[in-house]
Protein backbone atom coordinates (compact mmCIF):
# COMPACT_ATOMS: atom_id res chain seq x y z
CA UNK A 1 0.00 0.00 0.00
CA UNK A 2 1.53 3.57 -1.27
CA UNK A 3 1.91 5.65 1.78
CA UNK A 4 1.11 9.85 1.56
CA UNK A 5 5.15 10.71 1.03
CA UNK A 6 4.83 7.54 -2.20
CA UNK A 7 1.83 9.68 -3.49
CA UNK A 8 3.72 13.26 -3.14
CA UNK A 9 6.72 11.74 -5.08
CA UNK A 10 5.34 10.17 -7.90
CA UNK A 11 5.84 11.64 -11.65
CA UNK A 12 3.33 13.47 -12.91
CA UNK A 13 4.17 11.97 -16.06
CA UNK A 14 3.87 8.47 -14.57
CA UNK A 15 0.52 9.61 -13.43
CA UNK A 16 -0.86 10.65 -16.74
CA UNK A 17 0.57 6.94 -18.14
CA UNK A 18 -1.15 5.31 -15.62
CA UNK A 19 -4.54 7.13 -16.09
CA UNK A 20 -4.16 6.66 -19.93
CA UNK A 21 -3.77 2.79 -19.69
CA UNK A 22 -6.79 2.56 -16.81
CA UNK A 23 -8.81 4.49 -19.48
CA UNK A 24 -7.75 2.83 -22.37
CA UNK A 25 -8.76 -0.63 -20.68
CA UNK A 26 -11.86 0.82 -19.44
CA UNK A 27 -12.84 2.64 -22.73
CA UNK A 28 -10.66 1.42 -25.14
CA UNK A 29 -8.84 4.50 -26.80
CA UNK A 30 -12.55 6.56 -27.03
CA UNK A 31 -11.55 8.53 -24.24
CA UNK A 32 -8.46 10.52 -23.91
CA UNK A 33 -6.45 12.72 -21.10
CA UNK A 34 -5.65 16.33 -22.49
CA UNK A 35 -2.98 17.77 -20.75
CA UNK A 36 -1.28 21.00 -21.20
CA UNK A 37 1.94 19.11 -23.13
CA UNK A 38 -0.88 18.30 -25.98
CA UNK A 39 -2.22 21.69 -26.05
CA UNK A 40 -1.00 23.63 -29.28
CA UNK A 41 2.17 26.03 -27.65
CA UNK A 42 2.21 29.82 -28.15
CA UNK A 43 4.84 31.68 -29.63
CA UNK A 44 6.69 33.97 -27.02
CA UNK A 45 8.73 36.36 -28.29
CA UNK A 46 12.33 34.83 -27.77
CA UNK A 47 14.65 36.88 -24.99
CA UNK A 48 11.96 38.42 -23.44
CA UNK A 49 12.08 36.55 -20.27
CA UNK A 50 14.63 38.95 -18.96
CA UNK A 51 11.82 41.49 -17.67
CA UNK A 52 12.85 44.35 -14.99
CA UNK A 53 9.81 43.23 -12.68
CA UNK A 54 7.30 45.59 -11.23
CA UNK A 55 9.72 48.35 -9.98
CA UNK A 56 10.76 49.07 -13.16
CA UNK A 57 6.79 49.40 -14.28
CA UNK A 58 6.31 51.92 -11.83
CA UNK A 59 9.02 53.97 -13.27
CA UNK A 60 7.36 53.83 -16.77
CA UNK A 61 7.39 57.16 -18.07
CA UNK A 62 8.34 56.38 -22.09
CA UNK A 63 6.17 58.66 -24.10
CA UNK A 64 4.59 58.58 -27.23
CA UNK A 65 7.14 60.54 -29.35
CA UNK A 66 10.04 58.75 -27.70
CA UNK A 67 8.14 55.45 -28.79
CA UNK A 68 7.87 56.33 -32.69
CA UNK A 69 11.54 57.70 -32.48
CA UNK A 70 12.58 54.11 -31.74
CA UNK A 71 10.43 52.59 -33.92
CA UNK A 72 11.24 54.70 -36.57
CA UNK A 73 14.72 53.23 -36.58
CA UNK A 74 13.11 49.50 -37.68
CA UNK A 75 10.24 50.53 -39.30
CA UNK A 76 9.83 52.21 -42.78
CA UNK A 77 6.56 54.10 -43.31
CA UNK A 78 4.23 52.95 -41.19
CA UNK A 79 3.59 56.94 -39.78
CA UNK A 80 -0.39 56.17 -38.53
CA UNK A 81 0.11 52.71 -37.21
CA UNK A 82 3.01 54.20 -35.22
CA UNK A 83 1.40 56.74 -34.32
CA UNK A 84 -1.68 55.35 -33.06
CA UNK A 85 0.45 51.97 -31.33
CA UNK A 86 2.75 54.34 -29.58
CA UNK A 87 0.32 56.83 -28.57
CA UNK A 88 -2.49 54.12 -26.97
CA UNK A 89 0.06 51.69 -25.85
CA UNK A 90 2.46 54.51 -23.87
CA UNK A 91 -1.11 55.83 -22.37
CA UNK A 92 -2.23 52.15 -21.50
CA UNK A 93 0.83 51.62 -19.12
CA UNK A 94 1.30 55.36 -17.91
CA UNK A 95 -2.21 54.66 -16.89
CA UNK A 96 -1.11 51.72 -14.88
CA UNK A 97 2.15 53.64 -13.23
CA UNK A 98 0.21 55.98 -12.32
CA UNK A 99 -2.53 53.83 -10.55
CA UNK A 100 0.04 52.24 -8.93
CA UNK A 101 1.92 55.23 -7.57
CA UNK A 102 -0.90 57.03 -6.14
CA UNK A 103 -3.79 54.49 -5.91
CA UNK A 104 -6.14 56.55 -7.66
CA UNK A 105 -7.30 54.64 -11.37
CA UNK A 106 -8.66 51.93 -12.68
CA UNK A 107 -10.12 50.05 -9.46
CA UNK A 108 -12.03 53.72 -8.49
CA UNK A 109 -13.61 53.82 -12.47
CA UNK A 110 -16.87 52.08 -12.84
CA UNK A 111 -16.72 50.36 -16.68
CA UNK A 112 -13.32 50.91 -17.09
CA UNK A 113 -12.25 50.89 -20.52
CA UNK A 114 -9.05 49.19 -21.66
CA UNK A 115 -7.57 50.97 -25.12
CA UNK A 116 -7.44 47.01 -26.86
CA UNK A 117 -6.19 47.40 -30.38
CA UNK A 118 -7.28 46.06 -33.86
CA UNK A 119 -4.75 46.03 -36.72
CA UNK A 120 -5.58 45.69 -39.91
CA UNK A 121 -3.65 45.21 -43.47
CA UNK A 122 -2.09 42.89 -45.83
CA UNK A 123 0.09 40.47 -45.20
CA UNK A 124 4.44 40.71 -44.78
CA UNK A 125 3.83 44.68 -43.78
CA UNK A 126 5.23 44.37 -41.03
CA UNK A 127 2.42 44.19 -38.04
CA UNK A 128 3.95 41.14 -35.61
CA UNK A 129 7.67 42.69 -35.86
CA UNK A 130 6.09 46.26 -34.54
CA UNK A 131 4.53 44.48 -31.63
CA UNK A 132 7.55 42.91 -30.89
CA UNK A 133 9.58 45.76 -31.40
CA UNK A 134 7.19 47.41 -28.81
CA UNK A 135 7.16 44.41 -26.23
CA UNK A 136 11.05 44.59 -25.88
CA UNK A 137 11.32 48.27 -25.86
CA UNK A 138 9.04 48.35 -22.71
CA UNK A 139 10.12 45.41 -21.33
CA UNK A 140 6.78 43.54 -20.12
CA UNK A 141 5.82 40.08 -20.72
CA UNK A 142 4.61 39.06 -24.15
CA UNK A 143 2.99 36.17 -25.92
CA UNK A 144 1.88 35.60 -29.47
CA UNK A 145 -0.15 33.40 -31.00
CA UNK A 146 -2.29 32.70 -33.94
CA UNK A 147 -6.26 33.09 -33.65
CA UNK A 148 -6.88 29.68 -35.48
CA UNK A 149 -5.10 27.79 -32.90
CA UNK A 150 -7.91 28.32 -30.38
CA UNK A 151 -11.38 26.39 -30.27
CA UNK A 152 -13.92 28.03 -27.69
CA UNK A 153 -13.10 25.17 -24.75
CA UNK A 154 -10.05 23.96 -25.20
CA UNK A 155 -11.20 20.17 -26.40
CA UNK A 156 -10.12 20.50 -29.52
CA UNK A 157 -7.07 23.48 -29.92
CA UNK A 158 -6.29 25.33 -26.94
CA UNK A 159 -7.78 27.52 -24.72
CA UNK A 160 -7.65 31.07 -25.19
CA UNK A 161 -6.94 31.21 -21.42
CA UNK A 162 -3.78 29.59 -21.99
CA UNK A 163 -2.47 32.90 -23.40
CA UNK A 164 -3.06 34.43 -19.77
CA UNK A 165 -1.05 31.32 -18.52
CA UNK A 166 1.52 32.24 -20.62
CA UNK A 167 2.28 35.53 -19.50
CA UNK A 168 2.87 33.95 -16.36
CA UNK A 169 5.69 31.67 -17.68
CA UNK A 170 7.28 34.86 -19.89
CA UNK A 171 6.62 36.99 -16.49
CA UNK A 172 9.06 33.82 -14.85
CA UNK A 173 6.13 32.82 -12.38
CA UNK A 174 5.48 36.59 -11.61
CA UNK A 175 1.66 37.42 -11.64
CA UNK A 176 1.55 40.82 -10.40
CA UNK A 177 3.79 41.77 -13.73
CA UNK A 178 2.15 38.99 -16.18
CA UNK A 179 -1.09 41.16 -15.20
CA UNK A 180 0.78 44.23 -16.76
CA UNK A 181 1.75 42.40 -20.18
CA UNK A 182 0.91 41.84 -23.85
CA UNK A 183 -1.52 39.37 -25.11
CA UNK A 184 -1.07 39.81 -29.53
CA UNK A 185 -3.04 37.28 -31.43
CA UNK A 186 -2.88 37.36 -34.91
CA UNK A 187 -5.03 36.00 -38.08
CA UNK A 188 -7.68 36.69 -36.13
CA UNK A 189 -10.04 37.50 -39.75
CA UNK A 190 -9.80 33.90 -39.43
CA UNK A 191 -12.48 33.95 -36.83
CA UNK A 192 -14.86 35.86 -38.43
CA UNK A 193 -18.13 33.65 -38.91
CA UNK A 194 -18.09 33.43 -42.97
CA UNK A 195 -21.87 33.55 -44.35
CA UNK A 196 -23.43 30.85 -46.24
CA UNK A 197 -20.86 28.21 -44.14
CA UNK A 198 -22.63 25.78 -41.84
CA UNK A 199 -20.16 23.97 -39.23
CA UNK A 200 -17.14 25.93 -38.76
CA UNK A 201 -19.56 28.74 -37.58
CA UNK A 202 -20.15 28.09 -33.93
CA UNK A 203 -16.44 27.40 -33.25
CA UNK A 204 -15.31 30.57 -34.80
CA UNK A 205 -18.34 32.91 -32.86
CA UNK A 206 -17.42 30.42 -29.83
CA UNK A 207 -13.73 31.74 -29.92
CA UNK A 208 -14.88 35.55 -30.36
CA UNK A 209 -17.35 34.64 -27.36
CA UNK A 210 -14.15 33.00 -25.30
CA UNK A 211 -11.99 36.46 -25.73
CA UNK A 212 -14.35 38.79 -24.40
CA UNK A 213 -14.20 38.47 -20.93
CA UNK A 214 -10.55 37.96 -20.77
CA UNK A 215 -10.45 40.75 -23.03
CA UNK A 216 -12.22 43.36 -20.48
CA UNK A 217 -11.71 42.18 -16.75
CA UNK A 218 -11.77 38.50 -15.60
CA UNK A 219 -9.69 36.38 -13.44
CA UNK A 220 -8.20 33.28 -14.90
CA UNK A 221 -7.40 30.21 -13.09
CA UNK A 222 -3.44 29.04 -13.67
CA UNK A 223 -4.54 25.50 -13.35
CA UNK A 224 -5.32 24.02 -16.72
CA UNK A 225 -9.01 22.77 -16.97
CA UNK A 226 -9.51 19.03 -17.97
CA UNK A 227 -6.41 18.20 -17.05
CA UNK A 228 -6.40 15.21 -14.43
CA UNK A 229 -3.06 15.29 -13.74
CA UNK A 230 -3.18 19.42 -12.42
CA UNK A 231 -6.52 17.85 -10.80
CA UNK A 232 -4.39 15.62 -8.58
CA UNK A 233 -1.53 18.07 -8.04
CA UNK A 234 -4.22 20.16 -6.81
CA UNK A 235 -5.82 17.18 -4.42
CA UNK A 236 -2.94 16.34 -3.27
CA UNK A 237 -1.85 19.65 -1.87
CA UNK A 238 -5.16 20.28 -0.26
CA UNK A 239 -4.82 16.83 1.68
CA UNK A 240 -1.38 18.29 2.65
CA UNK A 241 -2.60 21.19 3.89
CA UNK A 242 -5.97 21.34 3.86
CA UNK A 243 -6.25 24.41 2.22
CA UNK A 244 -7.64 25.51 -1.55
CA UNK A 245 -4.08 27.47 -3.09
CA UNK A 246 -6.03 28.98 -6.42
CA UNK A 247 -3.87 31.34 -8.05
CA UNK A 248 -5.48 33.62 -10.99
CA UNK A 249 -4.76 36.49 -12.68
CA UNK A 250 -6.43 39.22 -13.52
CA UNK A 251 -6.47 40.18 -16.93
CA UNK A 252 -7.94 43.85 -16.14
CA UNK A 253 -4.48 45.17 -16.95
CA UNK A 254 -3.20 42.91 -19.94
CA UNK A 255 -3.24 45.09 -22.96
CA UNK A 256 -4.65 42.60 -26.19
CA UNK A 257 -3.63 43.62 -29.74
CA UNK A 258 -5.39 41.80 -32.49
CA UNK A 259 -4.27 42.37 -36.27
CA UNK A 260 -5.42 39.99 -39.72
CA UNK A 261 -5.74 40.42 -43.59
CA UNK A 262 -8.82 40.72 -43.68
CA UNK A 263 -9.32 40.06 -47.32
CA UNK A 264 -12.46 40.90 -48.60
CA UNK A 265 -13.30 43.52 -45.67
CA UNK A 266 -12.47 46.38 -48.27
CA UNK A 267 -15.67 45.06 -50.83
CA UNK A 268 -17.80 44.79 -47.85
CA UNK A 269 -17.00 48.91 -47.13
CA UNK A 270 -17.32 49.31 -50.94
CA UNK A 271 -20.78 48.02 -51.04
CA UNK A 272 -21.28 49.66 -47.39
CA UNK A 273 -20.26 53.43 -49.42
CA UNK A 274 -21.85 53.11 -52.57
CA UNK A 275 -25.18 53.00 -51.13
CA UNK A 276 -24.71 56.26 -49.59
CA UNK A 277 -23.97 57.55 -52.93
CA UNK A 278 -25.34 57.14 -56.16
CA UNK A 279 -24.22 58.33 -59.42
CA UNK A 280 -20.76 59.00 -60.43
CA UNK A 281 -19.58 58.80 -57.06
CA UNK A 282 -20.75 55.27 -57.08
CA UNK A 283 -18.51 54.52 -59.84
CA UNK A 284 -15.41 56.81 -57.73
CA UNK A 285 -16.14 54.62 -55.01
CA UNK A 286 -15.71 51.34 -57.15
CA UNK A 287 -12.32 52.43 -58.40
CA UNK A 288 -10.90 53.19 -54.89
CA UNK A 289 -8.26 51.19 -53.79
CA UNK A 290 -8.26 48.61 -50.99
CA UNK A 291 -6.30 50.32 -48.24
CA UNK A 292 -7.79 53.44 -49.17
CA UNK A 293 -11.44 52.14 -48.35
CA UNK A 294 -10.08 49.70 -45.44
CA UNK A 295 -9.43 53.87 -43.52
CA UNK A 296 -12.63 53.85 -43.61
CA UNK A 297 -13.49 50.55 -41.71
CA UNK A 298 -16.70 50.74 -39.39
CA UNK A 299 -17.78 48.56 -36.75
CA UNK A 300 -20.86 47.61 -38.64
CA UNK A 301 -18.14 46.81 -41.69
CA UNK A 302 -16.50 44.12 -38.84
CA UNK A 303 -19.69 42.65 -37.86
CA UNK A 304 -21.10 42.11 -41.60
CA UNK A 305 -17.76 40.72 -41.97
CA UNK A 306 -18.27 37.99 -39.72
CA UNK A 307 -17.20 39.48 -35.80
CA UNK A 308 -19.82 39.70 -33.11
CA UNK A 309 -20.74 43.54 -32.25
CA UNK A 310 -19.16 42.36 -28.48
CA UNK A 311 -16.30 41.17 -29.44
CA UNK A 312 -15.61 44.28 -31.95
CA UNK A 313 -16.98 46.66 -29.24
CA UNK A 314 -13.90 45.57 -27.29
CA UNK A 315 -11.81 46.83 -29.63
CA UNK A 316 -11.84 50.57 -29.71
CA UNK A 317 -8.58 51.04 -31.11
CA UNK A 318 -8.03 50.38 -34.39
CA UNK A 319 -5.05 51.03 -37.08
CA UNK A 320 -4.58 50.31 -40.96
CA UNK A 321 -0.95 49.62 -42.41
CA UNK A 322 -0.10 50.48 -45.53
CA UNK A 323 1.08 48.48 -48.27
CA UNK A 324 4.69 47.76 -49.40
CA UNK A 325 5.63 49.34 -52.77
CA UNK A 326 8.96 48.18 -54.32
CA UNK A 327 10.77 51.35 -52.84
CA UNK A 328 9.62 50.58 -49.46
CA UNK A 329 10.96 47.44 -50.14
CA UNK A 330 14.61 49.12 -51.15
CA UNK A 331 13.99 51.28 -47.85
CA UNK A 332 14.23 48.20 -45.50
CA UNK A 333 17.10 46.78 -46.98
CA UNK A 334 19.08 49.92 -46.34
CA UNK A 335 17.92 50.30 -43.24
CA UNK A 336 21.05 49.68 -40.52
CA UNK A 337 18.91 47.39 -38.47
CA UNK A 338 16.87 45.33 -40.90
CA UNK A 339 17.35 42.06 -40.01
CA UNK A 340 16.38 40.59 -43.42
CA UNK A 341 20.54 41.45 -44.45
CA UNK A 342 21.79 41.24 -40.42
CA UNK A 343 20.57 37.75 -40.55
CA UNK A 344 22.26 37.10 -44.10
CA UNK A 345 25.81 38.63 -42.19
CA UNK A 346 25.06 36.02 -39.60
CA UNK A 347 24.70 33.47 -41.35
CA UNK A 348 27.92 33.60 -43.46
CA UNK A 349 30.19 35.02 -40.66
CA UNK A 350 29.13 31.55 -38.55
CA UNK A 351 31.47 30.27 -41.32
CA UNK A 352 34.17 32.87 -40.99
CA UNK A 353 33.06 34.72 -44.35
CA UNK A 354 32.49 38.64 -44.10
CA UNK A 355 29.86 39.76 -47.01
CA UNK A 356 28.42 43.01 -48.07
CA UNK A 357 25.78 44.06 -50.01
CA UNK A 358 25.85 47.08 -52.78
CA UNK A 359 23.39 49.36 -53.18
CA UNK A 360 22.11 48.26 -56.99
CA UNK A 361 21.93 44.20 -54.92
CA UNK A 362 19.60 45.86 -52.76
CA UNK A 363 17.19 47.26 -55.65
CA UNK A 364 17.63 43.86 -57.75
CA UNK A 365 16.26 42.16 -54.07
CA UNK A 366 13.23 44.59 -53.62
CA UNK A 367 12.29 44.18 -57.09
CA UNK A 368 12.24 40.54 -57.44
CA UNK A 369 10.78 40.72 -53.66
CA UNK A 370 7.91 42.95 -54.81
CA UNK A 371 6.93 41.01 -57.62
CA UNK A 372 6.33 38.26 -55.15
CA UNK A 373 3.56 40.03 -53.73
CA UNK A 374 4.33 39.14 -50.25
CA UNK A 375 5.39 42.23 -48.13
CA UNK A 376 8.23 41.95 -46.68
CA UNK A 377 8.32 38.02 -46.28
CA UNK A 378 9.43 38.06 -50.01
CA UNK A 379 12.97 40.29 -49.14
CA UNK A 380 13.81 37.15 -47.02
CA UNK A 381 12.78 34.70 -50.05
CA UNK A 382 14.92 36.11 -52.83
CA UNK A 383 18.08 36.66 -50.38
CA UNK A 384 17.78 33.25 -49.64
CA UNK A 385 17.48 32.15 -53.24
CA UNK A 386 19.93 34.43 -54.25
CA UNK A 387 22.82 33.12 -51.90
CA UNK A 388 22.00 29.74 -51.50
CA UNK A 389 24.80 28.51 -53.60
CA UNK A 390 27.44 30.78 -52.07
CA UNK A 391 26.31 29.23 -48.52
CA UNK A 392 26.66 26.05 -49.72
CA UNK A 393 30.15 26.06 -51.53
CA UNK A 394 32.08 28.95 -50.02
CA UNK A 395 32.44 27.44 -45.95
CA UNK A 396 34.30 24.19 -47.85
CA UNK A 397 36.55 26.73 -49.45
CA UNK A 398 39.23 29.39 -47.83
CA UNK A 399 36.88 31.72 -49.14
CA UNK A 400 36.48 34.97 -46.57
CA UNK A 401 34.78 37.73 -47.64
CA UNK A 402 32.95 38.67 -50.96
CA UNK A 403 30.63 41.32 -52.30
CA UNK A 404 26.92 40.79 -53.27
CA UNK A 405 26.26 42.88 -56.31
CA UNK A 406 24.17 42.96 -59.09
CA UNK A 407 26.51 41.60 -61.43
CA UNK A 408 27.14 38.46 -59.08
CA UNK A 409 23.23 38.18 -59.00
CA UNK A 410 22.96 38.13 -62.61
CA UNK A 411 24.27 35.01 -62.95
CA UNK A 412 25.48 32.97 -59.20
CA UNK A 413 26.08 30.23 -60.63
CA UNK A 414 28.79 30.93 -62.76
CA UNK A 415 30.05 33.37 -60.24
CA UNK A 416 30.73 31.22 -57.34
CA UNK A 417 32.80 29.09 -59.68
CA UNK A 418 34.82 32.19 -60.16
CA UNK A 419 35.62 33.06 -56.99
CA UNK A 420 36.43 29.66 -55.77
CA UNK A 421 38.67 29.57 -58.79
CA UNK A 422 40.82 32.69 -57.83
CA UNK A 423 41.25 33.49 -61.43
CA UNK A 424 39.99 37.10 -60.61
CA UNK A 425 40.52 37.31 -57.03
CA UNK A 426 41.85 40.73 -56.73
CA UNK A 427 38.95 42.08 -58.98
CA UNK A 428 36.84 40.28 -56.50
CA UNK A 429 38.38 41.66 -53.73
CA UNK A 430 38.82 45.41 -54.71
CA UNK A 431 34.45 45.11 -55.02
CA UNK A 432 34.39 44.29 -51.76
CA UNK A 433 36.67 46.50 -50.29
CA UNK A 434 34.37 49.34 -52.27
CA UNK A 435 31.26 47.92 -51.22
CA UNK A 436 32.55 47.81 -48.04
CA UNK A 437 33.57 51.68 -48.00
CA UNK A 438 30.14 52.37 -49.73
CA UNK A 439 28.15 51.03 -46.78
CA UNK A 440 30.56 52.62 -44.32
CA UNK A 441 29.59 56.37 -45.87
CA UNK A 442 26.20 55.06 -46.02
CA UNK A 443 26.14 54.08 -42.02
CA UNK A 444 28.41 57.25 -41.30
CA UNK A 445 25.77 59.64 -42.87
CA UNK A 446 22.64 57.95 -40.58
CA UNK A 447 24.89 58.41 -37.56
CA UNK A 448 25.62 62.17 -38.55
CA UNK A 449 21.78 62.95 -39.27
CA UNK A 450 21.03 60.96 -35.58
CA UNK A 451 24.14 61.48 -33.36
CA UNK A 452 21.85 63.80 -30.98
CA UNK A 453 19.68 61.42 -30.40
CA UNK A 454 22.38 58.74 -29.72
CA UNK A 455 24.66 61.02 -27.22
CA UNK A 456 21.50 61.60 -25.41
CA UNK A 457 20.49 58.17 -25.09
CA UNK A 458 23.72 56.89 -24.31
CA UNK A 459 26.02 59.60 -22.71
CA UNK A 460 28.56 59.92 -24.79
CA UNK A 461 29.01 62.61 -27.68
CA UNK A 462 29.20 61.30 -30.99
CA UNK A 463 31.77 63.61 -32.64
CA UNK A 464 32.93 63.04 -35.88
CA UNK A 465 35.44 60.79 -35.19
CA UNK A 466 33.50 59.13 -32.96
CA UNK A 467 30.42 58.02 -35.47
CA UNK A 468 33.67 57.04 -37.76
CA UNK A 469 34.24 54.72 -35.16
CA UNK A 470 30.65 53.24 -34.33
CA UNK A 471 30.30 52.74 -38.47
CA UNK A 472 33.37 51.15 -38.84
CA UNK A 473 32.98 49.11 -35.86
CA UNK A 474 29.02 48.38 -37.17
CA UNK A 475 30.30 47.46 -40.29
CA UNK A 476 33.04 45.27 -39.59
CA UNK A 477 30.59 43.17 -36.67
CA UNK A 478 27.14 42.02 -37.52
CA UNK A 479 24.77 43.82 -34.93
CA UNK A 480 22.07 46.75 -34.63
CA UNK A 481 23.65 50.08 -34.60
CA UNK A 482 22.30 50.24 -31.55
CA UNK A 483 24.78 47.79 -30.04
CA UNK A 484 27.82 49.45 -31.95
CA UNK A 485 27.12 53.13 -30.51
CA UNK A 486 27.08 50.92 -26.88
CA UNK A 487 30.29 48.94 -27.28
CA UNK A 488 31.77 52.35 -28.34
CA UNK A 489 30.34 53.90 -24.90
CA UNK A 490 32.01 50.80 -23.58
CA UNK A 491 35.51 51.01 -25.07
CA UNK A 492 35.05 55.37 -23.94
CA UNK A 493 33.98 54.17 -20.00
CA UNK A 494 37.30 52.03 -20.24
CA UNK A 495 39.86 54.81 -20.42
CA UNK A 496 37.83 56.59 -17.66
CA UNK A 497 38.37 53.49 -15.57
CA UNK A 498 42.41 53.75 -16.84
CA UNK A 499 41.89 57.23 -15.04
CA UNK A 500 41.20 55.97 -11.89
CA UNK A 501 42.95 52.91 -12.01
CA UNK A 502 45.94 55.17 -12.57
CA UNK A 503 45.14 57.31 -9.77
CA UNK A 504 44.48 54.21 -7.69
CA UNK A 505 47.70 52.24 -8.29
CA UNK A 506 50.23 55.12 -8.76
CA UNK A 507 48.71 58.07 -6.84
CA UNK A 508 48.69 59.77 -9.88
CA UNK A 509 46.12 62.26 -11.15
CA UNK A 510 46.22 62.43 -15.08
CA UNK A 511 43.20 63.36 -17.05
CA UNK A 512 42.70 62.38 -21.03
CA UNK A 513 41.97 65.18 -23.72
CA UNK A 514 39.00 64.46 -26.11
CA UNK A 515 41.52 63.92 -28.73
CA UNK A 516 43.41 60.96 -26.29
CA UNK A 517 40.56 59.29 -25.33
CA UNK A 518 39.59 59.18 -29.52
CA UNK A 519 42.76 57.69 -30.13
CA UNK A 520 43.00 55.04 -27.43
CA UNK A 521 39.60 53.80 -27.86
CA UNK A 522 41.33 53.50 -31.51
CA UNK A 523 43.84 51.25 -29.71
CA UNK A 524 40.95 48.91 -28.57
CA UNK A 525 39.12 48.94 -31.65
CA UNK A 526 42.03 48.81 -34.27
CA UNK A 527 44.74 46.72 -32.24
CA UNK A 528 42.43 44.55 -30.18
CA UNK A 529 44.16 46.55 -27.10
CA UNK A 530 43.56 45.87 -23.34
CA UNK A 531 42.68 47.88 -20.85
CA UNK A 532 45.88 46.21 -18.66
CA UNK A 533 48.04 46.74 -21.67
CA UNK A 534 47.08 50.82 -22.20
CA UNK A 535 48.01 51.16 -18.08
CA UNK A 536 51.15 49.20 -18.25
CA UNK A 537 52.18 50.98 -20.66
CA UNK A 538 51.12 54.55 -19.24
CA UNK A 539 52.77 53.45 -15.96
CA UNK A 540 56.52 52.64 -17.95
CA UNK A 541 56.20 55.39 -20.30
CA UNK A 542 55.12 58.53 -17.85
CA UNK A 543 55.32 57.70 -14.37
CA UNK A 544 58.83 58.67 -13.92
CA UNK A 545 58.63 61.94 -15.60
CA UNK A 546 55.05 63.17 -13.51
CA UNK A 547 56.78 61.58 -9.99
CA UNK A 548 59.56 63.58 -10.34
CA UNK A 549 57.69 66.54 -11.19
CA UNK A 550 55.70 65.82 -8.34
CA UNK A 551 58.43 65.99 -6.21
CA UNK A 552 59.46 68.68 -7.12
CA UNK A 553 56.73 70.67 -7.27
CA UNK A 554 53.84 69.27 -5.53
CA UNK A 555 52.00 68.93 -9.19
CA UNK A 556 49.96 65.92 -8.92
CA UNK A 557 47.86 66.61 -12.15
CA UNK A 558 48.81 66.01 -15.60
CA UNK A 559 46.78 66.31 -18.79
CA UNK A 560 47.63 64.14 -21.44
CA UNK A 561 46.55 64.86 -25.19
CA UNK A 562 46.65 62.77 -28.22
CA UNK A 563 50.10 64.52 -29.05
CA UNK A 564 51.64 63.39 -25.78
CA UNK A 565 50.51 59.80 -26.38
CA UNK A 566 51.86 59.86 -29.81
CA UNK A 567 55.19 61.56 -28.95
CA UNK A 568 55.87 61.05 -25.29
CA UNK A 569 59.65 62.15 -24.81
CA UNK A 570 58.89 65.48 -26.31
CA UNK A 571 56.08 65.97 -24.07
CA UNK A 572 57.75 64.90 -21.02
CA UNK A 573 61.08 66.93 -21.83
CA UNK A 574 58.76 70.46 -22.49
CA UNK A 575 56.83 69.81 -19.21
CA UNK A 576 59.45 69.03 -17.65
CA UNK A 577 61.73 72.36 -18.57
CA UNK A 578 58.14 74.22 -17.93
CA UNK A 579 57.20 73.25 -14.22
CA UNK A 580 60.80 72.72 -13.05
CA UNK A 581 62.88 75.89 -13.17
Amino acid sequence: MKTDKDIRSQDPQKIEKELGEFLNKKFGGTVKIITPSSLPQQDPVSGQSAFRGKKALLNFNIKPQELIAYLDQYVVRQDTAKSVLATKICTHFNRIRHSQVTGEGLSKITGNIKSNILMLGPTGIGKTYLIKLIAKKIGVPFVKADATKFSETGYVGGDVEDLVRDLVKEANDDIELAECGIVYIDEIDKIAASPNVIGAQVSRTGVQRALLKPMEETDVDLKVPHDPVSMMQELEAYQRTGKRNRRRVNTANILFIVSGAFSGLAEVIRRRLSKQTIGFGSNLIKSRKDEDLLRQTKAEDLVEFGFESEFIGRLPVRCVLDPLSEEDLYAILKMPNNPVILSKRLDFSAYGIKIVFSDDALRVFAHQAYKENTGARGLVSVVEEALLDFEEKFPSQDITKFAVTRDLLKDPKKNVLDLLSKKNEPIWNMEYEKTFLDHKNYILTYLTNNWKTFSIKHGLTLSEIRCNMVAQYFCSNVMEIEDAVKKIKGFHDAVKEIELEVSKSYNLNIVFEEDAIDFIMEQFIDHNATSEEILSNIYSTYYDGFNLIREKTGKNRFFLSKNALTDHETFLNDLIRKEIK
